[in-house]
């Protein structure tokens, strides 16, 4: 029998996610809070694969069965939260057991003529894969909760525009707390996270030996996060916290690092460096150069000499 891949369908509005849930519809056309707490929420009622227009806030602290997130699926263990954003493909439980927790769901239209509006995109956690949720302390969930329960309360009465800047205050507190958990996540988990910066780096180094960076070109941050099965946000946001750099920095570090032993013990020429650095012009190279090191390779060379 044939593996048939789930159709994914497109759902464009908050509306139709209450409709198909067969529950009321929402207080407001551009944002709904589903406490999954609740018997009459089945998420299984949802398309198992499904894209969306909107933004999307999980908090679960039990879900049975599971949980597509983006191109797999995520168990989820107690107290953990994902983040989806619009044109991401999330889904239904694959297998309904009956879980806890919260789902805010809004458009980013709701976020007009607010600062969030544009300052919602700088969150890379919204473009996180499954294996990299944010898994929360008890005290963590406790906060977490408080701040789903105000939306809840507002959301559920009389919507008007002063409780609209409210909501948009919480969800703001709510990322800012997701931001500064996510980063003792980073440092708790020391273990996983030293081994990343070590692939890292032995992914940097084996790309400058020989004549990798001719033959491929300069390496990219979707390519060695690829490598390293994880998202390109995840993979600065994790080597930041560690060594205050993120993945294009680390990148642009290693360049010049061995550009300058280049320059200092061969008597290749400004483009013959730069070429076997995988750059396609010199110009970019040497600009580059001059940003990190306030000299030309020129002068670098000179220098040196």
């Amino acid at each position: 029998m044939k593996n048939v891949t789930p159709k994914v369908v497109r759902l464009g509005s908050i509306t139709e996610i209450h409709r198909m849930l067969g529950i009321p519809g929402p207080a407001h056309p551009l944002i709904t809070l589903l406490d999954t707490r609740e018997e009459r929420i089945n998420l299984s009622k949802l398309p198992v694969s499904y894209v969306t227009t909107l933004y999307k806030i999980s908090f679960v602290s039990k879900l049975g069965g599971q949980f597509r997130y983006g191109q797999g699926y995520y168990d989820f263990d107690e107290g953990s939260m994902v983040f989806t954003a619009p044109g991401q493909i999330v889904g239904s439980t694959a297998i309904y057991k009956g879980n806890e927790g919260y789902s805010l769901i809004f458009h980013q239209d709701f976020l007009q003529g607010y600062p969030l509006a544009v300052k919602i995109k700088q969150y890379g956690f919204f473009s996180y894969a499954s294996n990299e949720a944010l898994h929360l302390s008890e005290k963590e969930r406790a906060t977490v909760s408080s701040i789903f329960m105000i939306i809840e309360d507002e959301l559920n009465s009389r919507i008007d525009d002063f409780s609209h800047e409210v909501v948009i205050a919480q969800i703001e507190l709510l990322l800012s707390y997701a931001k500064r958990f996510y980063k003792r996540q980073f440092l708790t988990r020391q273990a996983a996270t030293n081994d990343l910066l070590q692939q890292f780096e032995k992914l940097l180094n084996t790309r400058f030996k020989d004549r990798e960076p001719v033959n491929r070109g300069l390496p990219t941050v979707q390519e060695l996060a690829e490598q390293l099965n994880y998202t390109p946000n995840y993979l600065s946001d994790m080597l930041r916290s560690l060594t205050g750099l993120n993945a294009q920095q680390h990148i642009h570090h290693k360049l010049i690092e061995r550009s300058k032993e280049l320059l200092s013990t061969t008597n290749l020429t400004i483009s013959e460096v730069a070429f076997s650095l995988g750059f396609e012009h010199s110009q970019s190279f040497s600009r580059l150069f001059k940003t990190k090191t306030n000299l030309s390779p020129v002068q670098f060379r000179s220098s040196f000499n």
